[in-house]
């Protein structure tokens, strides 16, 4: 590994940063707490420097997947000091790389600062849990918050597919296998059906990515294992309506179907800058009870907030009350809440 590269990762463990960023003509670039950092005391990097430290971190395989495809994506660690997701990557005919700092320590749920009703998505043993959000707002984190809460409290077998591996975890009740795409399985599809093979209990799939992996996740929930993965979408209503616009009009009924029979959960989190630094998520939390799995159903999905509001006390939560408890502890202000809101009216209501 590059002496350099090594130093600025480093620097990103060191100053907590979330992702490091790498482009020609810029400063290296930390985002901390969700803001950019140019690192003003390095050097402007040229393409030939940000040639020489990707080229360090990419065995032959990765370095022939960048030329036949033009990015590579990859995970690995620095002794036992950090780990790190990669992606390399052309823009503007020159090399940039982005990476993200994943911590070594697996915190626990409530180390994270979740809801209290997160631990009972631990507890399910069979059917789908779903955390989505946008990019970067802690989707990984959380679930593999969950996991090692599973892998610590029963004996089951884990097996997580993954492109690439973030979360390392250390076998504890539980036994993990944790595949790579590109190096321990040749694809989603394959490694999937796969598992179904491998006599597992719980499967985490690293993210849903087109109709055929959704099916299979699908019938793996149905036939008596825990499914946990990921969607970028902003919402429960909207990650179920998601799932079965994918597929075609001739499919959708089955599908929701299948959903309403199979879905256990869904968090839907944001990462909000906290009024004394870092960040602490805001939550929408979903449990599929029969009001729930009924709207599913009967293609009714726009009235699941509602049920969500009205359903307190069964653990669930909508973003806004997240935002709201949030603002009331001192956590954060009303302007950062009102900019993560999704209906700023109602949030405004909550805090009177």
């Amino acid at each position: 590994m590059d002496q350099k590269i090594k130093e600025l990762l480093l620097l990103t463990a060191q100053r907590n940063a979330s992702d490091l960023h790498l482009i020609a003509g810029k400063f290296p670039t930390l985002r901390i707490d969700g803001e950019l950092i140019p690192l003003m005391d390095q050097p402007i990097l040229s393409s030939d420097d940000i040639e020489r430290m990707a080229f360090s971190l990419l065995n032959e395989l990765q370095k022939k997947t960048l030329q036949k495809y033009l990015d590579v994506d990859f995970s690995f660690s620095i002794e036992d000091k950090a780990r790190f997701r990669a992606n390399i990557y052309y823009q503007k005919g020159t090399l940039a790389a982005a990476f993200r700092y994943i911590p070594s320590t697996i915190r626990s749920i409530d180390e994270l600062n979740l809801p209290p009703s997160v631990h009972k998505f631990a507890e399910f043993r069979q059917g789908l849990i779903l955390a989505v959000g946008p990019a970067g707002m802690g989707k990984s984190t959380t679930l593999a918050a969950i996991i090692d809460e599973i892998n610590h409290k029963r004996a089951v077998n884990i097996i997580t597919i993954e492109e690439p591996i973030e979360y390392v975890f250390t076998s504890d009740k539980a036994l993990i296998s944790q595949r790579e795409i590109g190096r321990d399985a040749v694809s989603w599809k394959r490694a999937l059906k796969a598992a179904l093979r491998e006599d597992p209990d719980v499967i985490m799939i690293g993210e849903m990515r087109d109709p055929e992996t959704i099916a299979t996740v699908l019938t793996a929930a149905e036939t008596g294992h825990l499914v946990i993965s990921t969607l970028h979408t902003n919402s429960a209503a909207e990650t179920i309506d998601r799932i079965i616009d994918v597929f075609p009009a001739s499919q959708q009924n089955q599908i929701r179907l299948q959903l309403a029979m199979t879905l256990q959960g869904i968090i839907s989190q944001r990462l909000i800058p906290r009024i004394q630094g870092g960040r602490i998520p805001a939550c929408e939390i979903m449990f599929a009870n029969p009001a729930v799995r009924n709207l599913i159903r009967d293609n009714k999905t726009y009235q699941i907030d509602l049920v969500i509001e009205t359903s307190l006390l069964e653990g669930m939560m909508t973003l806004n009350r997240s935002l709201a408890i949030l603002v009331r502890a001192n956590e954060i202000t009303q302007e950062r809440a009102f900019e993560f809101s999704p209906n700023v009216e109602e949030l405004k209501n909550l805090l009177k």
